[in-house]
């Protein structure tokens, strides 16, 4: 981690370059005022490929021991950044085969060829896919959030109760996660989940669990988006409650907002190309 890294991911994570076609940024599926998740179910890729997951949000995404809703295997912020560029089940950015070309635009722009000398100096300031998803990782690091009201202590007691008792089980610690895969429904959905990844009847339909930071701004819900309200995902779980329980429940996932987290200009699209390099890191 270092400043000029994270401006030269931060400019990454913004540029539509990163795309086959240029319509795809990684800001495109994560937007900053939704907790850089996306408003849609699951969305679609360059080509039109319905996308086979919704996209989670990234608040302190550098601290989950796991990073897909289904593959435990990707750990690193580095390697997740493989799965939209270069993954083709389904195509999300669409750059598979397509190294080289990514590698030319940017050594094309001379700010990306400042950018990369100054955050890799002991690369010579290579611009290659290494660099790429290096530089990238570390902007998404920077990516904290933690002061929503619930930091705070500013909860209702009968909302923070009602969670405690029968949510903090699975979104438990300080991002309301425990990393582990679970099962909500017994319905089988085309999407096999972990079963994917094991081989193994018994993971099929099972998930990771999501952080809640910043749920109510993160909408829809589920991996696959298709609850369209939290008083629906509060369902999709079983969970009946009186109208006071969930009034409180809700009031209390409204808590876990960070609203400064969600304009903070250091996380926002960089006004100028260079704006590191120029002493301007708006």
């Amino acid at each position: 981690m270092s400043a000029v890294k994270v401006a030269l991911g931060r400019r990454l994570f913004y540029d539509a370059d990163l795309s086959i076609d240029g319509t795809m940024a990684c800001a495109t599926c994560h937007e900053q005022k939704r907790g850089f998740a996306d408003g849609t179910r699951t969305r679609p890729g360059v080509h039109g490929d319905q996308g086979l997951r919704n996209v989670p949000g990234l608040a302190n995404v550098a601290w989950l021991p796991s990073l897909t809703w289904g593959d435990p295997r990707i750990t690193s912020l580095e390697a997740q950044a493989y799965v939209p560029l270069f993954g083709t089940q389904p195509v999300e950015m669409g750059m598979a085969g397509q190294e080289p070309e990514l590698v030319r635009r940017l050594h094309g722009d001379a700010c990306y060829r400042q950018l990369f000398r100054a955050a890799f100096p002991e690369r010579g300031g290579a611009i290659d896919i290494g660099t790429v998803t290096k530089a990238l990782a570390s902007f998404q690091r920077s990516l904290v959030s933690y002061d929503a009201p619930v930091d705070r202590g500013e909860t209702s007691p009968a909302g923070a109760a009602l969670f405690r008792n029968d949510c903090a089980g699975c979104h438990s610690g300080s991002n309301f996660t425990d990393g582990r895969f679970h099962r909500i429904t017994s319905r089988l959905r085309m999407d096999r989940g972990l079963a994917d990844i094991t081989g193994r009847t018994e993971d099929a339909g099972l998930f990771r669990t999501p952080s809640l930071r910043n749920v109510a701004v993160t909408a829809p819900y589920l991996h696959d988006g298709r609850a369209a309200t939290l008083r629906e995902a509060i369902a999709a779980h079983g969970y009946v409650y009186e109208p006071a329980q969930s009034d409180a429940l809700l009031a209390y996932l409204h808590a876990l907002t960070d609203l400064g987290f969600l304009s903070r200009s250091e996380l926002s699209y960089p006004d100028s190309p260079c704006a590191f390099l120029d002493g301007d890191d708006r």
